[in-house]
């Protein structure tokens, strides 16, 4: 009888630690979205840097009369690729970001790097853009070389991105150790320090 009360009194107990603990509703919901938003960041963007490096190519290829320089194929493929993939993209990636930012935690100084260099990938569009317009309209051609550098730094912003955000965790701990609010409120310091 005694060992049956024993056992009925574990059962509880094996019951209560056999539960799986579950996540509150309103946690669930923002780390779905926030999976979901950043996919489509990271979707987004990769349209957006794929046109960045391919629309170079294109000028490059008419400036030097290949067969990619023909009207017929060149203002097809071109307009195409920056009006209806590369901008579109680039405000799909911008748009997500900012919704990141405004659900995220407060961002530092890791969060101005990553929007300088954001703003310099929108002026490489941008500039893009502007050479697009002046060969549609009979302008001057530029040199291969030029089309080639400015090509290239696509590549050295999304490299630059790349970094930057598998070195956040490291960059948000050196500037939270250098900060003086960071310093007071840190356990070391604080455990270290002489109480009054």
């Amino acid at each position: 009888m005694a060992a049956a009360e024993g056992g009925q009194q574990h059962r509880p107990r094996h019951r209560a630690h056999a539960r799986p603990r579950s996540m509150p509703a309103t946690t669930l919901r923002e780390s779905t979205v926030g999976f979901w938003l950043v996919s489509f960041h990271i979707a987004a963007m990769t349209v957006w840097f794929a046109g960045l490096f391919l629309l170079p190519r294109l000028f490059i290829a008419r400036d030097r009369d290949e067969a990619d320089s023909d009207a017929a194929f060149f203002n097809i493929a071109a307009n195409t690729l920056y009006f209806r993939l590369m901008t579109p993209a680039a405000v799909a990636t911008i748009a997500a970001g900012i919704a990141l930012i405004a659900l995220g935690p407060p961002g530092g100084a890791w969060l101005v790097l990553k929007l300088v260099l954001v703003a310099a990938a929108v002026l490489v569009h941008l500039q893009f853009g502007l050479t697009l317009y002046a060969l549609g309209h009979g302008g001057r051609r530029r040199h291969a070389w030029m089309h080639r550098l400015l090509g290239a730094a696509p590549l050295v912003l999304l490299l630059a991105l790349a970094a930057l955000t598998g070195a956040k965790p490291v960059l948000e701990d050196a500037f939270a150790l250098h900060s003086p609010a960071g310093s007071e409120s840190s356990p070391a310091s604080s455990a270290g320090s002489p109480s009054p």
